[in-house]
């Protein structure tokens, strides 16, 4: 696999409703994507996007997942890394991830990440067990994605800067309340975890905590503009969070969404905010086979 030029998507799924469960897929809301997407659905979507290449987030805390989506990462060319599931808090975490690792196609594992926000304790990422969890993965070269909302960012800001060898990326900005127009906590809370030069942000996830069936760019810009002038233009990176998204719009409008809201930037600036970035986080030059990132 060579890491072509392009754009990268940094966030996207696939799923089967008829195999596996999914309890955040409850409720009729959720009808309009409850059934299987794969990777010839989401083929024809990244062309007109300019997107070559993407990185396949979990959808459920089962490693059976995982192994699945690296088969499907080692036969579908656009897909570049994986972040996958592992149980944290097991005791055998170490052993999990090396069978991953050493499995069949276990270089296109790049991260794990756990649905944090679900947890009833907003301090989960705290916990003695997690913290174990963390330190496998950072002795594995591994990115943990940070999937929390305002009520987890005091943990996650604690957790990330406990482990400043160990690269974090924020999924969905943190999901703010954008269809409210504001989110005190999270505006009072994001500050101190940007801070942290270990942690990226994926600007995705957005349109879904907007008005989905009203939402324009305008409603999103504070957001974003806020989010990039706290972590700058060299931590931050697009994510479709495709087909999720489909909730609100087609994999087009969020990202010309997205193009509206961030506002005008340079050729250095779009390449990083596009691509680099996600480079960087998942180490996707060192999964590359060839002649790796030509930009």
């Amino acid at each position: 696999m060579t890491l072509k030029s392009g754009r990268i998507d940094a966030h996207h799924h696939f799923w089967d409703p008829t195999r596996y469960v999914y309890p955040w897929m409850a409720g009729a809301a959720m009808d309009p994507v409850r059934r299987p997407f794969g990777p010839a659905d989401l083929a024809a979507e990244l062309g007109p996007a300019g997107v070559a290449g993407t990185v396949l987030v979990q959808t459920v805390s089962d490693t059976a997942e995982t192994r699945e989506f690296l088969g499907i990462a080692a036969r579908t060319d656009f897909v570049l890394g994986v972040v996958g599931w592992v149980d944290l808090t097991s005791p055998a975490v170490g052993d999990d991830l090396d069978a991953l690792l050493g499995g069949p196609s276990g270089s296109m594992l790049v991260g794990v990440r756990h649905q944090v926000h679900d947890e009833p304790d907003p301090r989960w990422l705290c916990r003695n067990d997690v913290r174990r969890g963390l330190a496998a993965l950072r002795s594995r070269g591994l990115t943990y994605d940070l999937l929390v909302r305002a009520r987890e960012l005091p943990a996650a800001t604690e957790i990330a800067a406990a482990f400043p060898d160990l690269q974090f990326v924020l999924d969905h900005i943190a999901k703010p309340r954008i269809a409210d127009g504001h989110d005190e906590q999270w505006r009072e809370r994001m500050p101190a975890l940007a801070g942290l030069p270990n942690v990226s942000v994926k600007l995705s996830g957005m349109v879904t905590e907007a008005d989905w069936a009203h939402w324009r760019a305008v409603d999103l810009r504070p957001f974003v503009r806020s989010v990039v002038d706290w972590f700058g233009m060299d931590r931050v990176m697009f994510g479709s969070d495709w087909p999720v998204c489909l909730l609100a719009g087609s994999y087009e409008s969020i990202s010309a969404g997205l193009h509206d809201a961030i506002g005008a930037l340079s050729p250095s600036e779009e390449s990083q905010v596009y691509r680099g970035n996600a480079c960087t986080a998942y180490r996707l030059r060192s999964i590359a086979k060839g002649t790796g990132d030509p930009d």
